[in-house]
């Protein structure tokens, strides 16, 4: 699988920052405020073994919480006829207590097609926008199959 990256935003309760999300089909990559984060989903990036986080990151088990995580992908959409439809993935992600929310939103030829369930199993919500692609469209296999 080749190594993808998107562009997006990270908040919590020191500030935002910009930062790029890296998936290389195993995990995801990401530096906030200059410390390196892998995780194998974005609930559960945590501090690469032995880089000090300075104690300004929410940290439960290993892994950061009380944040919120912004970002947008691009997907491909192939329809019955062969054609392949560029479309991006509005992603956000809330860890913040008291309940964690991810939300998703897929703009595909000027249209909408945003997830209704408050869920934070991407996979699950991912699957609320299937149901609702036109019919014959399908979300073409890609990084989002390994998150």
């Amino acid at each position: 699988m080749t190594t993808q990256s998107w562009a997006g935003w990270y908040r919590d309760r020191h500030g935002s920052e910009a930062l790029t999300i890296t998936a290389d089909g195993t995990q995801l990559h990401t530096r906030i405020r200059g410390v390196d984060f892998a995780g194998a989903g974005f609930d559960s990036l945590g501090p690469v073994p032995g880089i000090p986080t300075g104690g300004s990151f929410a940290l439960d088990g290993g892994t950061l919480f009380d944040f919120v995580l912004e970002w947008d992908m691009p997907v491909p959409v192939a329809s019955d006829d062969g054609a392949v439809h560029h479309a991006t993935l509005s992603c956000l992600l809330s860890l913040k207590p008291p309940e964690p929310d991810l939300g998703l939103a897929l703009h595909l030829g000027g249209a909408v097609y945003a997830s209704g369930s408050a869920e934070v199993d991407f996979a699950s919500v991912l699957d609320d926008i299937r149901r609702q692609l036109p019919y014959g469209a399908h979300l073409q296999p890609s990084v989002l199959e390994s998150i």
